[in-house]
């Protein structure tokens, strides 16, 4: 008899969901869907606000990546303005989003992932976090620990606050980067990548291991979109977007976001409040493609720096060129650290960066903006539409995490059709399922975060719709 399989919610990631696995009448893995059971409504409380106070309004959208919004947002209101903003201002805020980058993918990789990764899929949940991962391994907690919270000062010493800094505004920022800053990020940059390098080697050498989570934990074709600079350097605020598929194929390069709505369509769904974005040519749910670290390390041509250079030509090495593989988003994650921390070495001595020409003014020039920007799950649009005031009439955000719903939702099937062949729901088999979906690092809500293990509740439904079976893990 068939029966539906349901977790929920999705431990260890941002925010609230729910998976639920279809079974067949043979209890074969049929089909899966992850769903995103909150709602959240920014695009239209937003309606009626001045412009220029979306930079701040938006940012609260998000607890972990608040600068993500923070930059797409100001950048909009760039356009809105019709300004071109000092360089000091572009400089700082690439400095704020790299410190972003490396906080947030630490707060990923040690934090939420690596629990797995050291502990195994099937160790005591109740021992299977961060804590976890202490007793097991100190020096990696501990280091995991600090370089998130180098990437939060970053962030603080250039805002004044770690998390919703009221700093980037159309035209600029409003501070450069004091004397005692600089010295506090040069100090600290030799740590940070001591601590990413012990990171990188013992993922690499922990990969031969997965080979099976390799091969199925979203291990399929799709396109990779993102930005990239001059050269097809690795970007993560300017540039354009470029479009690759599963080959590493171009099949698109040098878009400009104000053209987004041409080739990214929305569909949307019943059973989900997220959005399902896709390359509107190809059509829809044709048109899957992937965003975030592993889609930018897909897409680019280089980093630019040495090390991170290096380290991007051994993760090629390593995944055929290409990688196709969803597990890898943890690899790419570490990379894109260190890219981060190299870039932040070379800012940190541009004395643009304590230039306090930091900002262009002007009013209302122009009814509509798009601002784009890497976020560090993947590429974030604003569009916004104002008034002759500069009231906010229409807002459409397409966040990363929609991006990569089509392919998180084709990832969870894959595992479930891989891990499940029983009506019985081994505790292996549920976190495996999760750590799919954890691989991308969806950020859902941004508001609360899990320090183990959330409520799990698991749902077995037949082909008839009956449910056949349930668990619940508290």
């Amino acid at each position: 008899m068939a029966k539906t399989v349901s977790i929920d919610p999705v431990s260890r990631i941002e925010g609230h969901a729910k998976i639920t696995i279809y079974l067949d009448d043979r209890g074969e893995v049929e089909d899966a869907r992850f769903h995103v059971t909150e709602f959240r409504g920014f695009e239209k409380f937003c309606q009626g606000r001045p412009m220029w106070e979306m930079a701040g309004i938006t940012a609260r959208i998000c607890g972990i990546c608040p600068v993500s919004h923070l930059l797409a947002s100001a950048k909009t209101g760039d356009k809105i303005q019709a300004v071109r903003i000092p360089p000091a201002g572009e400089k700082l805020r690439r400095m704020m989003n790299l410190g972003q980058i490396i906080q947030s993918h630490a707060l990923s990789f040690f934090h939420l992932s690596s629990p797995d990764l050291l502990l195994g899929w099937d160790s005591n949940p109740a021992q299977r976090n961060i804590f976890g991962v202490m007793s097991a391994d100190p020096d990696l907690a501990r280091g995991g620990i600090r370089l998130r919270q180098f990437g939060q000062k970053v962030i603080e010493v250039l805002g004044a606050q770690k998390i919703h800094p009221a700093w980037a505004v159309p035209g600029g920022v409003r501070t450069p980067l004091s004397d005692e800053g600089k010295q506090w990020i040069r100090d600290r940059l030799p740590e940070s990548k001591e601590t990413i390098h012990k990171a990188l080697d013992l993922l690499k050498g922990l990969i031969d291991q997965f080979s099976e989570e390799v091969r199925t934990f979203g291990n399929f074709p799709s396109l990779f979109l993102g930005l990239v600079g001059k050269d097809g350097l690795w970007e993560h605020y300017g540039g354009s977007i470029r479009v690759v598929n599963s080959e590493g194929n171009r099949i698109a390069d040098g878009l400009s976001e104000d053209n987004y709505q041409d080739f990214i369509g929305e569909a949307v769904e019943n059973w989900s409040y997220l959005k399902f974005p896709y390359y509107k040519p190809m059509g829809y749910p044709d048109g899957i493609y992937r965003v975030g670290p592993l889609a930018r390390l897909n897409i680019c041509n280089r980093f630019g720096t040495p090390e991170a250079d290096q380290a991007l030509q051994e993760f090629r090495d390593r995944t055929g060129g290409t990688a196709n593989a969803s597990f890898f988003y943890h690899y790419a994650r570490l990379v894109e650290i260190l890219a981060a921390i190299e870039r932040i070495e070379r800012l940190v001595e541009d004395p643009d960066v304590q230039n306090s020409r930091t900002r262009a003014t002007a009013g209302i020039n122009q009814l509509e903006g798009i601002g784009v920007s890497e976020a560090p799950r993947g590429t974030l649009f604003h569009h916004y539409h104002v008034d002759e005031n500069g009231l906010i009439k229409k807002v459409n955000m397409i966040i990363a995490t929609g991006q990569n719903n089509l392919p998180m939702n084709r990832t969870v099937a894959q595992i479930a059709k891989n891990f499940i062949h029983s009506q019985e729901i081994p505790e292996g088999m549920l976190n495996r399922v999760e750590a799919g979906i954890r691989a991308f690092d969806p950020c859902l809500s941004c508001s609360t975060h899990a320090i183990g293990q959330m409520p799990l509740h698991v749902e077995l439904v037949g082909a008839n719709g009956d449910k056949l079976d349930e668990v619940y893990r508290h």
